[in-house]
């Protein structure tokens, strides 16, 4: 029995000692945003398409229409609507320095609801953004703010939840702030790879990075192969976690790295900046992602990395010096804010051998020097690189192939700004231009609209993508169709009004309703292609009404629907 209290005694200690970061942060000033058992779905730093998570996603039980509340007392600071990104969000600023952020809302409480139609139909705007002044929408603690939903692009019922630092606007964990989730479970790591990282660096003979398997011992530890190599090498893993209650495969707290009983590499998700988000392409190996769609985390820090998620007091930041003839044991270490962790152990044997699969680079007439501005044209088809455009020098793979598309590199190397592609548009005719757009193509080849700006004989996008690119014409104008109701229907029973929208190539661009020539507010749900009116917004006048929708895609072909209903 004593031996069980002793037991218990040690797993708390090493909670409380994982959750000591804890004591910079307020354990009980916010209380939860839902009155039902957290499980998450996302968790804070987890690896997203070119940024780090900054919040959590809650489950909501699959449900939309729960009641989500202020987690402490402040004020309504932002509101903003938008298809996409967080949807309908909210965001509040309490008086202890913190700004809490709730997103992908059905709707608000009836306070902020007003307030929100109020500008919408001042601005004739579905999307908007405000920033009420302190005194306008104030809020208390526990008081219903808002319904859960799924709004903001092709997304399930959830709440996103975010605790920001509010000067600076800096994301911190929200679970460092006293909200629990039960989970008795360990990371996994599926993957371990090495990497040969200085110019006469080998992992097996091999000047590219290579996988390694390892396989689990009977403690719960993983160990892997032996590691033949010289020279600086580092690893990167892929790795997940669990908590109870979820299949969903969620990201890791912290990973740590030793070499020989040494800690050489740490880095936790505690906060970071919107700014440094981006440098998520230099954390993971980036090109590993695109052609296997698997986020590998490194063990090591990459030069121009300006994350502040690492602990920098190891200068060696991940990096294993082997010599010829020495061994080694390095240990991987991921965890859970819990404590759950998941150690697997690398030993490394030093020994120079001849490489058989060096490192080949193509070399192109089109070099690129990361710390310059890189200008390139060819048939008709320009790139300009701002400095910086790029983390590391290259040779740039630029082609225009005879259909007139252009072959811009491959999406593999990561970009941390934007550039400039520009196309010459002097063999079409006026009417051609209006129909003319730049398109991007994925994976399968699909085209998708990117934003272009038109000028007299030139058409430019600004991009952070690489890849195909080529100039596409759309003449078919989008769709609308009538969703639950005809034309010259009585409808004085309905709540609400829905057209099915679409369009095939370019993407709708805008819309407009009007109900007797009076702008409307339609809501987008861009999962089921519907416009969505709610008869609720304001009182209509008499009992004939003339609806009208006006539809345009990015290639300005426009569609007007109209029809009459009856309505008392």
């Amino acid at each position: 029995m004593i031996s069980k209290y002793i037991v218990s005694f040690f797993v708390l200690l090493s909670f409380l000692g994982l959750r000591s970061q804890n004591n910079r942060y307020p354990q009980d000033y916010f209380q939860k945003p839902l009155d039902i058992p957290i499980i998450l779905s996302g968790t804070f730093g987890e690896l997203r398409s070119n940024h780090f998570h900054s919040g959590i996603d809650i489950k909501t039980q699959q449900r939309e229409g729960l009641k989500i509340f202020a987690t402490a007392e402040g004020y309504v600071s932002r509101i903003k609507i938008s298809n996409w990104g967080y949807g309908k969000a909210v965001y509040i600023t309490h008086p202890n320095g913190y700004t809490t952020v709730y997103g992908h809302l059905k709707k608000f409480n009836t306070k902020i609801e007003t307030y929100l139609k109020k500008k919408q139909y001042e601005k004739e705007s579905y999307s908007i953004q405000l920033f009420p002044k302190s005194s306008e929408l104030p809020v208390s603690k526990g008081e219903i703010i808002a319904f859960s939903g799924s709004t903001g692009g092709f997304v399930g019922a959830h709440l996103h939840y975010e605790i920001r630092k509010t000067d600076g606007a800096i994301p911190i964990n929200p679970m460092l702030f006293g909200l629990r989730v039960a989970d008795h479970k360990k990371p996994a790591i599926n993957q371990l790879y090495a990497y040969p990282l200085s110019y006469e660096a080998q992992v097996h003979q091999s000047a590219k990075p290579v996988k390694i398997i390892f396989k689990p011992q009977k403690n719960g530890d993983l160990i892997a192969n032996k590691v033949i190599a010289s020279g600086t090498i580092g690893f990167a893993i892929n790795a997940f976690d669990r908590q109870d209650g979820a299949l969903n495969k969620n990201g890791i707290y912290s990973l740590e790295l030793a070499l020989n009983g040494r800690k050489i590499y740490e880095h936790k998700v505690e906060k970071f900046s919107f700014a440094e988000s981006k440098y998520i392409n230099l954390f993971i190996d980036y090109a590993h992602y695109k052609k296997h769609n698997q986020r590998l985390q490194k063990c090591f820090v990459e030069p121009n990395n300006k994350l502040s998620i690492y602990d920098k007091q190891f200068p060696e930041l991940g990096y294993i010096e082997v010599v010829d003839g020495m061994e080694y044991t390095v240990e991987i270490i991921a965890k859970d804010l819990d404590g759950n962790q998941t150690k697997l152990i690398i030993p490394i044997i030093g020994k120079i051998s001849p490489i058989k699969l060096p490192f080949v680079e193509k070399v192109t007439d089109y070099p690129i020097l990361a710390t310059a501005f890189n200008k390139f044209s060819k048939d008709g088809v320009t790139v300009a690189f701002p400095k910086n455009t790029f983390y590391k020098d290259f040779y740039l793979d630029f082609k225009v192939n005879v259909d007139g598309s252009a072959h811009i590199h491959k999406e593999t190397v990561p970009l941390q700004n934007s550039y400039t592609l520009t196309f010459n548009v002097d063999k079409y005719n006026a009417e051609e231009r209006k129909h003319l757009f730049i398109a991007s193509y994925n994976y399968k080849n699909y085209p998708r609209y990117s934003s272009t700006v038109k000028k007299e004989n030139t058409f430019y996008t600004k991009t952070k993508r690489l890849g195909k690119f080529s100039l596409l014409s759309d003449y078919k104008a989008p769709t609308i169709i009538p969703n639950n109701f005809k034309d010259g229907q009585w409808l004085s029973k309905y709540k609400y009004l829905k057209v099915q929208i679409k369009d095939d190539l370019s993407g709708i661009k805008s819309y407009r309703g009007e109900i007797d020539g009076k702008w409307i507010l339609l809501e987008w749900d861009l999962k089921k292609g519907v416009l969505v009116y709610d008869f609720s917004d304001r009182t209509l006048s008499g009992t004939k009404h003339n609806l009208k929708i006006v539809l345009t895609d990015n290639a300005n072909n426009t569609k007007t629907y109209s029809a009459t209903f009856y309505r008392k």
